[in-house]
């Protein structure tokens, strides 16, 4: 079948280590299932991958991705969830110490085919589109934590989304608007800050830019260059929800006194649950969103989805077509 893998590893050059050829179909296993996928989604992850974070070297070569929709063997259209919790595990597998995601340690879904555990699946709505539904199960799914399980807040309350271009910051900004939500954006490329106004956040500010009023909530994705503007948006007793840190983990500050002195929480937020996943797809199908797509390209040419990918040249989701 055809796929797109990960066959060596470059922390520098990480697209020279990517691979889209034949790869054996899967293989059924106890409590597991075969999707034929119609679509799959890119993530930052599948660039990680490739540049040799999160994948050990001994598993390569390894089938990329956590994104997808397709069809199972029964014929059902479904979703499929990417955190594979460790046998036995009962509860939020995301709070599994021994979870890992499909392409870590499981082949993943940029793959005509993929094997999956029964569980994972969550029913396609039929309202949704094959290209829509490829960009639910990793990037919305965290977003859908981060707002609606982890930030605490309520319809009329604002929030500011560090960064306005990525597939957790769009997404972010559309449930947050469709939940009634003030969704604030940062941004330095005045073309994401148009868009991400497009799609319905209220104001788009410059990085690091004061702004007008302080905030409910932060949805903090960048990490250590925005950790301060982070802490110093919030109101007394607001909240940072933070799932990521992709120009670092290290600030130059860490912001303690204010935290502690503004009684503000700061919460971590990985992914999200099946369960979530199952409510995220019927929340946009109710409410009619359209995940923003930055492109779509059969799988064929998934070359030049991870190099946009990883120029940082993306708004919304780059998705693939397989079958």
């Amino acid at each position: 079948m055809l796929a797109a893998y990960a066959a060596r590893q470059s922390a520098d050059d990480p697209l020279s280590g990517l691979e889209v050829g034949e790869r054996p179909d899967p293989q059924r296993r106890d409590g597991w299932t075969i999707v034929t996928l119609r679509t799959a989604g890119l993530n930052h992850h599948d660039v990680w991958s490739l540049r040799g974070v999160g994948l050990p070297a001994d598993r390569l070569p390894m089938i990329l991705g956590c994104d997808g929709a397709g069809v199972d063997e029964e014929g059902n259209e479904v979703i499929i969830h990417a955190v594979v919790a460790s046998d036995g595990w009962r509860g939020d597998e995301t709070l599994d110490p021994r979870r890992t995601l499909l392409s870590e340690l499981y082949d993943g879904t940029l793959a005509e085919k993929v094997a999956v555990p029964r569980g994972n699946l969550v029913p396609k709505p039929q309202s949704l589109s094959w290209e829509h539904a490829a960009c639910l199960s990793t990037a919305w799914l965290t977003a859908y934590r981060m707002l609606f399980t982890n930030a605490g807040v309520t319809p009329g309350a604002t929030v500011l989304v560090q960064g306005a271009g990525g597939g957790v910051a769009t997404a972010l900004v559309q449930l947050g608007a469709a939940a009634g939500l003030r969704m604030w954006v940062t941004t330095r490329d005045e073309d994401k800050a148009r868009k991400a106004l497009e799609i319905g956040a209220e104001s788009a500010f410059g990085s690091g830019e004061r702004l007008p009023d302080r905030v409910d909530a932060v949805m903090e994705t960048v990490g250590a260059a925005t950790w301060s503007h982070s802490v110093n948006s919030l109101k007394p007793g607001g909240t940072i929800v933070i799932s990521g840190a992709t120009s670092g983990d290290a600030p130059s500050k860490a912001e303690l006194t204010k935290i502690f002195f503004r009684q503000l929480r700061v919460v971590g937020s990985t992914m999200g649950s099946r369960t979530e996943l199952e409510r995220l797809s019927a929340f946009v199908a109710q409410h009619g969103i359209e995940p923003v797509v930055d492109s779509v390209l059969p799988l064929a040419q998934a070359r030049e989805g991870f190099a946009r990918m990883a120029q940082g040249d993306v708004f919304g989701k780059v998705v693939f077509t397989i079958s």
